[in-house]
């Protein structure tokens, strides 16, 4: 699959200039999810909007697509490949952010492989903030991009977050909407509103959004049955 030409699609009619504003307000809220980390890793990073904003010592972005490499900003480790392949440092990281990746996965095994290996890649302690569309509130638009193969809800995921080993801190069924056409705010006003006002999201929000925390004493996942 050519994601490169698939979010060059995807993306044509939406303003770079405002995505990039837009995350650069969700990305300094989503660190306040995620600890205030100094070590933080993108493993779907896609034109790196998110990571490049993220206030962070050290900025690690993961995507199957060429485009990470170009589009990383300097100081940003980019790196071309699967996330589960590539060369990552374990109990490294002090937060992961895992954005409108899961359901691009083969199936709910796959899903859970994902999770046990960011669990081995964060620090104990560390956090993940997961995002990404929940089929329960948008499911006429799940299946309208080529990449989406399996069907999540928030209870699925934060089933998938606890057998990995990670305890919840937070499960919002519904967070932003469900692509930058459908509806986000895209003033520094509004933006900052609405992520203030938890209420609204229940009338725009068709992603979920959950945080959970890897334990200072481990807690391993017991060995799946294959």
């Amino acid at each position: 699959m050519n994601y490169d030409r698939i979010y060059q699609y995807r993306f044509r009619s939406v303003d770079r200039s405002t995505k990039i504003a837009t995350w650069k307000i969700l990305a300094e809220w989503l660190a306040g999810k995620l600890g205030r980390p100094s070590i933080v890793l993108d493993p779907a990073a896609g034109a790196c909007e998110f990571i490049n904003a993220v206030p962070a010592k050290e900025r690690w972005a993961v995507d199957m697509g060429e485009q990470v490499s170009a589009l990383a900003a300097p100081g940003v480790r980019a790196l071309v490949g699967r996330n589960t392949d590539v060369d990552l440092p374990e109990s490294y990281f002090d937060g992961v952010f895992v954005s409108n990746v899961l359901e691009h996965l083969d199936n709910q095994e796959a899903v859970a492989a994902f999770l046990e290996h960011m669990h081995r890649l964060l620090k104990p302690g560390g956090r993940i903030v997961v995002m990404g569309p929940n089929f329960r509130a948008c499911p006429r638009e799940y299946f309208d991009f080529a990449d989406h193969t399996v069907i999540l809800t928030e209870r699925a995921v934060a089933e998938h977050l606890y057998a990995a080993g990670f305890e919840l801190d937070e499960v919002h069924p519904r967070f932003l909407p469900v692509s930058f056409g459908g509806g986000l705010p895209v003033t520094d006003f509004l933006v900052k509103s609405y992520l203030r006002l938890p209420f609204a999201w229940r009338f725009l929000g068709k992603q979920f959004l959950l945080v959970a925390h890897k334990p200072s004493v481990s807690s391993a996942p017991a060995p799946r049955i294959t």
